[in-house]
């Protein structure tokens, strides 16, 4: 299944059907979900990093458990804007998980959304480290979802 920007995605879903957001690290992935209405992301969960084959069982799981329709996929592109070795693993990673799952799926740019959400973690949460690092995965996962939302109204 090829890759669809947010316009092809959000016309491929089913009328009710969600978004499930992926911010995929090396050790967790970080699991997003919108509303029926596709307004709004919020952190849905973590799954830890394993072998796709099970990955994409786990995310499927939650599709089927949670109404989605697609998958937004982080994109780790440099800051200059370039694609470089992280975001063609991530592409790979993506194009795999969309066969796998049978969902169609997009990329979108996550360029800062970790730092972001960290930074807001430390001083609006008043989280402690411990407690960050428990829910930064997911957070992170629903930053870049809703900026994909925002920016395909």
């Amino acid at each position: 299944m090829p890759l669809f920007n947010m316009a092809e995605l959000r016309a491929l879903l089913e009328r009710d059907q969600r978004l499930i957001g992926l911010d995929p690290g090396t050790k967790t992935i970080g699991v997003a979900l919108t509303d029926v209405r596709l307004m709004l992301a919020s952190p849905y969960g973590s799954i830890r990093r394993g072998k796709l084959a099970a990955n994409a069982a786990e995310i499927f799981a939650i599709a089927r458990k949670e109404g989605a329709g697609g998958l937004v996929v982080g994109l780790p592109l440099s800051m200059d804007g370039t694609a470089g070795p992280a975001a063609q693993a991530a592409r790979d990673w993506t194009l795999a998980l969309s066969a796998a799952t049978g969902l169609p799926a997009a990329l979108w740019d996550e360029r800062l959304s970790t730092a972001a959400v960290t930074r807001f973690l430390a001083g609006e949460a008043d989280l402690s480290r411990r407690k960050r690092a428990e829910v930064v995965d997911r957070a992170a996962a629903a930053w870049v979802l809703q900026a994909a939302l925002d920016a395909s109204l």
